[in-house]
């Protein structure tokens, strides 16, 4: 070999060995300072060549808890753990709390505070600590008390195979089933039971998902709109789905206070403020320290569904069937392991009443969507809180019905205005200098706006003379 060749080698592996070095260090800056995400991969790839540094399983267990991946980072905190470095310990305490085993997660803390009995600032960690194992716990005695009767382990490519929905409660695709250009590929589009609404979420991970909806016009959907920012706020939305009533509605988010991924939250729309309430997290055991989502409750068969990925291998995710409660009903049991176990879904066995059997719902509920015959609605239109109409048979006055007829002819005639409008919009961006073409989409656009006033003024009037004349004691 020359001397030549041998400076290039050397030169080769002195800037590889320090590339490695400084890829490492900016792994444990990332990791600093909150972002394990970004780090991660890099702890992984150390770790694959020197995995008896204790170190490095500290740190790639941490980073594997903070993103989620709990039952993974087991392996790594308890091996760092007894090599004795005090963080691995605190964490190792933090990750047996999200796993509710309580007991081991105390433990660990006990064993922390001895070593550290005399570091004032330890300590004052370790509290911290402390309060947030405290606080799942309470969350843990919070646990609903609910029948969980069928559970299904699919891939998270073919999770929507377990909701079977009854026509009444509409229908579920992916993003892309229907937005063929979404770059949004594992998440869903919710269809209500008419087919004339749609709700689905829309952005990307850097700026964040909200969640939209849009109205038939016709042929096709459009006047886009974007919830309030009761729901859209920090995180990302997803996973939508409304009720029969056209009121409340489930979703997934980041935000709200999530424990962990994903959580499932639930909001009512409030006619009187014309916005949504404040979204309620649901309680254990419809949310974990992992990723849940998309909560279906079928009023036609009588049953519900949502998926979690607790648990499970990275590219699975188990549906769980249940019966949803007409209110919420909190377990009541003072034995704590018991309520972890409820609360983390150990086994479906354990949420069965005695002596009752299932097996006609779990039927009933795995029916395909074909084999249901489809109810009689022709629209929905929300009266109040406590009654949604469907039909013009459903209005108790002429006069409330004869008007939101009138509502219903005028938007009629709005949705074809709609779709001519478009079309000379498309026309009119291929060639802008066509002056007859200009005045007509103003004159539309005018008229658009005027009969939309009228179909809300019409369908206000209607609802406040039925109320007025039969509900008013509501």
């Amino acid at each position: 070999m020359n001397n030549k060749h041998i400076l290039f080698t050397l030169l080769l592996s002195t800037t590889l060995f320090a590339l490695q070095g400084q890829t490492l260090d900016d792994a444990r800056s990332w990791y600093l300072n909150g972002r394990y995400a970004d780090a991660l991969h890099i702890f992984q790839e150390e770790y694959s060549k020197d995995p008896t540094n204790p170190a490095l399983n500290q740190w790639l267990g941490v980073s594997l808890l903070k993103t989620g991946k709990l039952t993974e980072a087991v392996k790594y905190l308890t091996f760092a753990d007894e090599k004795k470095i005090p963080d691995a310990t605190l964490y190792l305490g933090e990750l047996y709390s999200k796993l509710y085993r309580f007991d081991d997660a105390e433990k660990a803390y006990e064993k922390y505070q001895k070593v550290q009995r005399r570091n004032k600032d330890a300590l004052a960690r370790l509290e911290l600590f402390r309060e947030e194992s405290a606080q799942l716990q309470r969350r843990v005695l919070r646990t609903e008390d609910v029948q969980i009767i069928d559970s299904l382990v699919l891939p998270k490519k073919e999770f929507l195979e377990a909701y079977n929905l009854g026509k009444s409660s509409g229908s579920l695709q992916t993003l892309q089933e229907f937005f063929k250009d979404s770059n949004i590929t594992d998440q869903t589009l919710y269809i209500n039971g008419r087919g004339d609404k749609i709700y689905y979420s829309k952005g990307d991970e850097s700026t964040g998902i909200d969640l939209y909806t849009m109205d038939k016009l016709l042929d096709r959907f459009g006047n886009e709109k974007k919830l309030p920012a009761s729901i859209n706020e920090e995180g990302n939305q997803a996973y939508p789905f409304v009720m029969n009533d056209g009121l409340t509605i489930y979703f997934a988010s980041t935000g709200h206070g999530s424990l962990g991924g994903y959580d499932l939250f639930v909001t009512r729309y409030n006619l009187s403020s014309d916005s949504y309430l404040t979204p309620n997290q649901l309680n254990m055991p419809f949310n974990s320290f992992f990723n849940d989502y998309l909560m279906v409750i079928d009023e036609e068969k009588g049953v519900g569904w949502f998926a979690s990925d607790r648990f499970q291998p990275a590219d699975s995710v188990c549906v769980y069937t249940f019966i949803p409660n007409t209110q919420v009903t909190l377990l009541e049991n003072d034995d704590l392991t018991y309520m972890s176990n409820r609360a983390r879904i150990s086994a479906i066995a354990d949420t069965w009443r005695p002596g009752v059997d299932y097996s006609s719902l779990i039927e009933t509920a795995r029916q395909k969507i074909e084999s249901l015959e489809k109810p009689d609605m022709d629209f929905t239109f929300v009266i109040n809180d406590q009654f949604t109409y469907h039909t013009l048979n459903d209005f108790k006055t002429p006069e409330a019905r004869q008007t939101f007829s009138q509502a219903l002819t005028l938007e009629n005639q709005w949705e074809e205005l709609q779709q001519s409008l478009s079309q000379e919009r498309d026309q009119f961006a291929k060639d802008n200098n066509q002056e007859a073409l200009r005045t007509s989409i103003l004159s539309k656009e005018k008229e658009s706006d005027r009969l939309y006033r009228e179909i809300q003024r019409l369908k206000r009037a209607a609802r406040n003379e039925e109320i007025r004349a039969n509900y008013s004691q509501y």
